[in-house]
């Protein structure tokens, strides 16, 4: 087995366009059965998005500016002032529906400018923005690759690395290139509850690899550390402040904090760096889903009769906790992010 077999290493292999059809492929059914759920209208993409069918934070924003070309294509016929209204209807519902990641509200605004600028030229904006959000779907593959690479690099032989949540496929290139360096690793997945993506998703895709993997509860991770299993604890993040914070699946915090304590390198694949202008961590919205979730695992209910839940799906880890943030343009301090981002954001 090898790269070629990890099916969740390219946003394309889990998200497409086809006839007018919005098709993802259903990650709560993973790894069992490989569904395909297909959508007509943006809000059933919304829906899908709520609903967990696609999951990480460039995923999702691919999946609703997919969701974007849809209503495009439905209002197509319509003057220039009514498909603007309705185009931006459509925009606001698909922005509104995981709000932590960083990639959703600047990629739906910029597709939603394109549309509006193609429908007064006569064109198809819908075509439009399918073929921009390929375009940069594969350039999200591209950058996904270097940052896998530059953090194989902080890979030793013999490393137990922890893992939480699903960190993308820059974790699947970080561990490819690390073996044709000749180092060999063993992977800890933490389940994360309640939807198990470390179990399930990350698990498997490591597995596909042929690469020692192990599954873990959630709540195993210092036990491991303290044993001396786990020489790095990595994670990807759906959001970097320019201060160096980053927001992940909640637990990566406590992680984190064990990972300090028994001097365990923290390493955030941080793809291609900070998207927006968020400064500090006080400007990220942390999404608050129904507590009801965390009463059941995969559709059983785990929780007691009567008793009530609570669901942020995100937490954010300080830069005094991460070693480093590996992205597409090298390695750097959590205190270097911003520095080293800056040319994005000037002008």
């Amino acid at each position: 087995m090898g790269l070629d077999d990890a099916l969740l290493i390219r946003t394309s292999n889990t998200l497409k366009y086809e006839d007018n059809r919005v098709l993802m492929l259903d990650r709560r059914e993973f790894p069992e059965r490989e569904v395909w759920q297909r959508y007509s209208t943006y809000e059933q993409v919304a829906s899908a998005i709520e609903d967990m069918v696609i999951q990480g934070a460039g995923s999702v924003a691919f999946a609703a500016c997919f969701g974007l070309a849809l209503a495009a294509h439905c209002c197509a016929g319509l003057p220039n002032a009514e498909f603007k209204r309705k185009l931006a209807q459509a925009a606001k519902r698909l922005k509104a529906t995981r709000p932590t990641g960083e990639y959703l509200v600047p990629l739906v605004d910029k597709m939603f400018d394109l549309a509006v600028e193609t429908h007064e030229t006569g064109s198809d904006p819908a075509l439009a923005v399918v073929n921009t959000t390929v375009r940069l779907m594969e350039e999200d593959d591209e950058l996904t690759r270097k940052c896998g690479m530059y953090a194989s690099y902080m890979i030793d032989d013999g490393d137990g690395i922890l893992t939480h949540c699903y960190p993308g496929g820059a974790l699947l290139y970080m561990l490819d290139y690390a073996r044709q360096q000749g180092k060999h690793a063993r992977v800890y997945c933490s389940e994360t509850r309640p939807y198990l993506q470390g179990a399930r998703l990350t698990a498997a895709s490591v597995h596909k690899l042929g690469i020692p993997v192990t599954v873990v509860t959630d709540n195993m991770g210092a036990f491991l550390m303290a044993q001396g299993k786990i020489h790095k604890f990595i994670t990807a993040c759906d959001r970097i402040t320019m201060d160096g914070h980053i927001a992940n699946k909640v637990g990566t915090y406590q992680y984190a904090i064990c990972a300090n304590y028994h001097r365990i390198p923290f390493i955030v694949l941080g793809y291609d760096g900070p998207q927006t202008k968020t400064s500090r961590a006080q400007d990220v919205e942390i999404e608050e889903r129904d507590p009801e979730e965390v009463l059941y695992c995969r559709g059983v209910r785990t929780g007691a009769p009567g008793v009530q839940g609570y669901y942020p799906a995100f937490d954010i880890t300080p830069p005094t906790l991460i070693g480093a943030i590996a992205t597409d343009r090298g390695i750097f301090s959590p205190l270097e992010i911003g520095r080293a981002y800056a040319d994005r954001f000037s002008g």
